[in-house]
């Protein structure tokens, strides 16, 4: 079986990534079905000022991307409730047979490698030609994503990871804070 010290060994990096992940979905075989309910039943909650700074960088012509080791589904979810269109959505891709039943997961994802969030990163400054990347997170594998990303903002509004607190150049607990200075 396997424990959470394992998914804290793969976040500190003891542990490759998709290594744990396969461990993982192998142990739970989530079906369609089970996902659909899990996010029927728990649909994920907005931290407070998200959709407001969303909304205010997207009328500044900012393009906001949503980019996690989570899974797609979950997080298209999110996407979808911050007006994020789906295309700017990087993020674990469990696969199903036709029944439903669990049939793995797309291993080709960036976000199935650790450091795949900076992969990302790399692959949207290389598409877009952005002149400038920031990252906002509230974990160790958002933080190792700069560089490739220009600037990291730590967040610690739902969890505070003493690591990401430490190290990072700014760390905000309230995304009002963020909206304030955007204000300046």
């Amino acid at each position: 079986m396997v424990s959470h010290s394992e998914t804290r060994r793969a976040m500190g990096g003891a542990v490759p990534f998709k290594a744990a992940l396969t461990e993982r979905l192998a142990l739970i075989q989530p079906s369609r079905e089970q996902v659909q309910r899990l996010i029927a039943e728990h649909p994920p909650h907005l931290t407070p000022g998200i959709r407001e700074l969303v909304s205010r960088l997207q009328e500044r012509n900012v393009q906001v991307f949503l980019i996690s080791g989570g899974f797609r589904s979950i997080v298209e979810h999110v996407a979808s409730k911050l007006n994020i269109p789906s295309t700017n959505v990087f993020a674990n891709r469990l696969k199903f047979y036709f029944n439903g039943e669990y049939a793995g997961f797309d291993e080709l994802q960036p976000t199935a490698e650790s450091g795949g969030k900076g992969k990302v990163i790399k692959l949207l400054k290389e598409k877009f030609q952005f002149k400038k990347i920031v990252m906002i997170g509230d974990g160790a594998t958002d933080m190792e994503a700069c560089p490739p990303a220009d600037v990291f903002i730590g967040f610690g509004g739902n969890v505070i990871r003493q690591q990401v607190k430490d190290n990072a150049e700014w760390y905000i607990t309230d995304f009002v804070e963020l909206l304030g200075e955007l204000e300046e």
